[in-house]
């Protein structure tokens, strides 16, 4: 009687314990189904939200002041970590090409919001449900989280058909996506050789790279001058790191004072444009000294060594106010933050995480580390004050009612939109306040699976009851809905990309798929574009303003039906 009774609390019980234990359970299992791949394509952890639907079918219950708290807290962990790693790479992704390519998943994003709403005024069927159903169709379980929690804060009520919708669009979403793509591929008549010349053309556009060099000095109006001249005069964004001498023959490391002679070689870091510039200024190129031939170069004890900034009261300083040259005689090259690389100027704000290119003298380049820490260990210590920090303010920005003219309701961003908002805000401009907001990003990513896993089981829980029947009911019809809100805007938004905006075949599929926030689309992408480097480019250029883009619209979508 004892071990029947041990069953039935934690299967059929309904208190905080069975509550917990079939949270668990269904992760358990959606967790090991995910492991599931037919050919690239995989639907993740959203089989948790499968799993859970069908326990919810199976007559599961939960707890429902717990299952309330879990699926909340669940979501604002999730969109928070989100934020927190999107924010670094948010505004920056704007520039140049990304002003194209994030111009085009805008377009994406609204042409998905009219296709659900000209299916809403064409069959009548609930906007509440299209909205779940434009969620999965277009792969995006914060817009979902969202939708459901704008909808609890501003009419106190509840719509099961938002995560039914969502979790019967889903798959076909993700196929969908990749049907797009073998269409498109199809139309134009890809030829990858092509399309490698047509990103070759396209790739100063859409992203710069830092190159080293080394170039002779043939200019006599630059000999006599120090750099510290010509970098007033000329204003080249460039770091020279060292110096070889034709008079003495001797290799120093540069500085503001180092004065130029004809024949002179220095060894500099730039971006293409900046190096082509200072090729002009300075005089030609030299191909065969690279960085191992300088690097081979004994004299005065130079060394090349990275360094990992893990000393928090460097955070937010300025490289220049650090004075590294006049203190220790050492030079930094380049910056490597979030895999990229960035040009080493004076006012550049350093951050917790950073990854420094130091060049001097050994021994002084020693007693440098640590200053700016170089400890491993170090970084992997959480650091979770900015992450509560940031829910408290994130939270507090969500429940803040914001009167809008012709709304019967004041607005509120909720507890997806709000977290997401200041998580970008604080991984942003939070080095600038002082604060350290680095975390590892296995320890950010654990994070966020942690919050994800917790909000779709207690979704596809609370969701399943009923869901077979409302599928039989009516619901198939979800399906076809579901599939033209992930096809029409895929489709269209790749014909105007190619002929209105000339982009390679490349570019267009990492857009789709970030612009879809389709990680399984995206592996089937690259696999099939043969690895190539600007698919996940162009993927991770309008993730961020997507993202945000497709919670925000949804919460909008829902005041709409309201």
């Amino acid at each position: 009687m004892l071990f029947l009774s041990w069953i039935t609390d934690l299967f059929v019980g309904t208190g905080v314990a069975h509550t917990i234990f079939m949270l668990a359970l269904v992760i358990f299992g959606g967790l090991l189904l995910s492991r599931v791949r037919i050919g690239n394509v995989s639907l993740g952890v959203t089989w948790i939200l499968f799993v859970g639907i069908l326990a919810g079918q199976l007559g599961c219950t939960l707890d429902p002041t717990t299952a309330a708290f879990v699926k909340e807290f669940g979501l604002i962990l999730f969109v928070f970590s989100l934020g927190m790693e999107l924010g670094p790479g948010f505004f920056s992704s704007f520039r140049k090409g990304g002003v194209t390519l994030n111009l085009l998943a805008v377009i994406m994003v609204m042409l998905a919001c009219l296709t659900t709403l000209v299916i809403h005024w064409a069959t009548g069927e609930s906007l509440l449900t299209l909205i779940g159903v434009m969620s999965g169709a277009v792969t995006n379980t914060p817009g979902m989280g969202a939708a459901q929690q704008t909808l609890l804060d501003t009419a106190a009520m509840q719509d099961p058909t938002i995560a039914q919708g969502y979790a019967v669009t889903y798959p076909l979403g993700v196929i969908g996506v990749i049907l797009c793509l073998m269409l498109l591929r199809a139309i134009f008549r890809i030829d990858f050789k092509k399309e490698d010349d047509t990103l070759q053309r396209a790739n100063h556009d859409i992203a710069e790279t830092l190159e080293a060099a080394t170039l002779e000095v043939a200019n006599e109006a630059v000999c006599g001058k120090t750099l510290n001249e010509i970098q007033r005069h000329f204003g080249r964004q460039c770091v020279i790191t060292r110096i070889l001498h034709r008079a003495s023959g001797d290799v120093e490391l540069a500085g503001a004072d180092t004065t130029l002679g004809l024949g002179d070689k220095l060894f500099l870091v730039a971006t293409p444009d900046e190096l082509a510039a200072m090729e002009l200024l300075i005089g030609h190129r030299i191909e065969t000294m690279d960085r191992g031939a300088w690097d081979a170069m004994k004299t005065n004890h130079l060394v090349t060594q990275k360094v990992l900034i893990t000393n928090p009261t460097i955070n937010g300083k300025r490289l220049g106010d650090m004075k590294l040259r006049q203190t220790f005689d050492v030079t930094i090259t380049r910056i490597r933050r979030a895999g990229v690389e960035l040009i080493a100027t004076p006012g550049l704000l350093l951050q917790v995480g950073d990854t420094v290119t130091v060049v001097g003298d050994k021994e002084r380049v020693g007693k440098l580390l640590p200053i700016l820490g170089n400890s491993i260990k170090q970084l992997n210590e959480p650091n979770l004050i900015p992450y509560f920090l940031g829910i408290v303010l994130g939270v507090a920005l969500g429940m803040l009612p914001i009167a809008v003219p012709g709304m019967p309701v004041p607005v509120k961003l909720g507890l997806a939109g709000g977290p997401l908002i200041v998580a970008i805000l604080i991984s942003t401009f939070g080095p600038k306040l002082k604060m350290v907001t680095y975390m590892s990003t296995s320890a950010n990513h654990m994070v966020r699976m942690i919050g994800l896993s917790l909000f779709l089981a207690s979704v596809g829980i609370t969701a399943g009851g009923g869901f077979v029947q409302t599928v039989a009911g009516g619901g198939y019809w979800w399906v076809l809905y579901g599939f033209l809100i992930t096809v029409i805007p895929c489709f269209l938004t790749g014909l105007l990309a190619r002929h209105a905006f000339r982009l390679s075949y490349y570019s267009i599929s990492g857009m789709i798929t970030g612009a879809m926030t389709d990680p399984p689309a995206m592996a089937y992408a690259q696999a099939v574009c043969h690895d190539n480097n600007q698919v996940p480019v162009a993927y991770s250029t309008v993730y961020p303003l997507t993202m945000f883009l497709r919670v925000v619209v949804a919460e909008v979508m829902v005041l709409l039906c309201l």
